[in-house]
């Protein structure tokens, strides 16, 4: 018999997602606040429900993935919420990227009813979600994880457990530190090269053979040079992560000088209503510094 899945969250990450789990030959019951994606879904095969609870009703396994804290504790936690709809000894995988402590609190308020919980964030943005690659960072009970696994390796290309429930998030967390201090040093280094008069797409080729090449480099580089922000991962998104970095790295008393900046420059562009272009626009902010617009040919 074919498994169905209940899915909450359908948005940019989260339909493609669910495409991908539908074309494994998994049965789907969507739910988002939004009906036109659970309406366009409904159309290729999937069940649309009227609430995160009846995403879950009669289901194994309900994944959900919303854009912050608040919405997670909301759609699992809430009235007509997932853990609601959802039955003793099933599990619950939100793989929303959300504050460690909000996966701490939804994963107890799952344990107190019997339905097993995974924190399981993921990175590598629409391209990864479309193809089915994403590296998907899980936290939770081991046997769980195991039950669970086939299911995230349709999504995911790299799925790795990283400890107990809030640790997928930690490590999420950390993955957004990085990938937002390259965006920014590769900001920099191509606003320096076109300020100098050097063809800053000449200058992209011969570093990114180096030490210095990134898989960011190789996603947002191009972006940048074709001045293409469309989003693939959302500025006021990223700096929702950088927010719960902070917050965690607060409550940790950890010190971290480069992301605090980042998360300024990120809120800037915010108010210059940039908040739903892609995160590489923080190169807009270094070249409004600087004077200077980065473009192919210098």
């Amino acid at each position: 018999m074919t498994e169905r899945i209940g899915f909450v969250g359908l948005g940019i990450m989260g339909k493609p997602m669910a495409r991908n789990l539908m074309a494994a030959g998994y049965e789907l019951t969507v739910y988002d606040i939004v009906g036109e994606p659970m309406e366009e879904l409904a159309t290729e095969g999937a069940t649309a429900a009227s609430s995160p609870a009846g995403a879950a009703a009669g289901n194994v396994r309900t994944i959900t993935m919303l854009p912050d804290s608040a919405d997670s504790e909301r759609a699992i936690l809430g009235p007509d919420g997932v853990l609601e709809g959802a039955e003793p000894g099933s599990v619950i995988v939100d793989m929303s990227s959300i504050a460690p402590s909000m996966s701490q609190k939804i994963g107890a308020a799952c344990a107190e009813k019997g339905v097993d919980f995974l924190d399981a964030p993921v990175s590598g943005g629409e391209p990864g979600a479309v193809a089915g690659t994403l590296a998907v960072m899980v936290g939770g009970d081991e046997a769980v994880f195991d039950a669970c696994k086939p299911v995230l390796d349709v999504v995911g290309g790299n799925v790795l457990l990283t400890g107990d429930v809030g640790a997928g998030n930690i490590t999420k967390l950390a993955n957004q530190i990085i990938v937002a201090a390259n965006i920014e040093a590769l900001s920099e280094a191509l606003v320096l090269a076109q300020k100098a008069g050097v063809d800053p797409e000449r200058v992209f080729n011969a570093i990114r053979g180096g030490l210095a090449g990134s898989a960011v480099m190789e996603a947002k580089g191009p972006m940048m040079l074709d001045r293409n922000f469309r989003a693939g991962f959302r500025i006021r998104l990223h700096q929702k992560d950088l927010r719960n970095v902070l917050q965690t790295a607060t409550e940790l008393n950890v010190p971290l000088p480069v992301t605090a900046l980042v998360q300024q420059m990120l809120g800037s562009l915010v108010n210059d209503g940039e908040h739903d272009a892609d995160h590489s626009a923080i190169l807009h902010f270094i070249e409004k510094l600087a004077d200077v617009e980065v473009k192919r040919g210098g």
